[in-house]
């Protein structure tokens, strides 16, 4: 499966962004979804989690109460509300693709991932 994340930008801190990732080539309702964030100079790190039919979802502590994670099965879409952002959200994302619902935050288990989307909060 081929992942296309978007929506990405500049936004001051407080505002509001939602990214999107469009998945292509696959049965996207087979697969867990995943948003992932790298900041510069440190690790990738999990965000948050959502399962084929959206009946779970985990999010980071840094994130939760402030990011939703949805996804839309019949859009082959994954979308990652974000509201109240911080100087230290400014990352760039990733989404992510994997067959199992194990081990949900650890980078290594997705199989699939897309190509990142800057995200920049301004203080």
């Amino acid at each position: 499966v081929q992942l296309q994340a978007s929506g990405g930008g500049l936004v001051q801190a407080g505002g509001s962004l939602r990214l999107s990732c469009a998945a292509s080539g696959g049965p996207f309702g087979d697969y867990v979804m995943g948003w992932f964030r790298q900041a510069p100079g440190k690790e990738r790190e999990f965000v948050a989690y959502i399962s084929r039919s959206s009946s779970t979802t985990y999010y980071a502590d840094s994130v939760k109460g402030r990011f939703t994670i949805s996804r839309d099965n019949a859009k082959n879409t994954v979308y990652l509300q974000m509201n109240s952002l911080k100087p230290e959200d400014t990352a760039v994302y990733f989404c992510a693709a994997k067959y199992t619902s194990r081990v949900v935050a650890r980078t290594g288990s997705y199989h699939y991932w897309g190509q990142g989307t800057l995200v920049t909060v301004s203080s």
